[in-house]
């Protein structure tokens, strides 16, 4: 490998001069994220209006609402953005709500640890270079994940608190 190739890619793995993109006007700001597990899709909506669609890579084991910790699934339900991550292994990241009450109350019964940390992400640091390749297979343990250069398109559309609706 080049010396250059080596270089770019320590610095992205390190998240040297890493930017966060800013908010966008409030009326290029989704009101809705939705999330179409088997069309892989994850669509920006504004009042009912789409202001952009991205292919998407899911949980190792995608069909199904997620059950438990480790199950390699997605969940499925209405949550919404509960925290943005500038500093994720994974470019940058937006958390999801689950589990919520009742995924814990559904968790509880079953006897399992319902899992967390679900994230809209991009590509691991240091593998950005795989863009769309990514999308050749489903390989979170349960996130949704988009290239890097569609993650700074989400992060500067949705504020956190934005509703995230995710359907099988």
């Amino acid at each position: 490998m080049s010396a250059g190739l080596v270089l770019a890619l320590g610095l992205e793995f390190l998240q040297i001069a890493r930017t966060v993109p800013e908010l966008a006007a409030p009326d290029e700001q989704a009101t809705r994220v939705l999330i179409e597990k088997a069309a892989r899709q994850l669509t920006l909506e504004r009042d009912g209006r789409v202001l952009a669609r991205y292919a998407v890579a899911l949980g190792s084991d995608p069909v199904g609402d997620k059950v438990k910790e480790g199950d390699g699934r997605t969940p499925e339900g209405v949550y919404d953005i509960d925290f943005k991550h500038p500093r994720s292994r994974y470019h940058l990241a937006l958390r999801i709500s689950y589990p919520d009450r009742l995924d814990r109350e559904d968790a509880k019964r079953a006897g399992v640890a319902p899992g967390g940390d679900i994230m809209i992400h991009g590509i691991r640091n240091g593998l950005g270079w795989l863009g769309r390749l990514h999308l050749g297979r489903d390989w979170t343990d349960g996130c949704i994940a988009v290239t890097n250069a569609e993650i700074r398109g989400i992060w500067a559309r949705v504020a956190q608190g934005t509703p995230v609706e995710i359907r099988p």
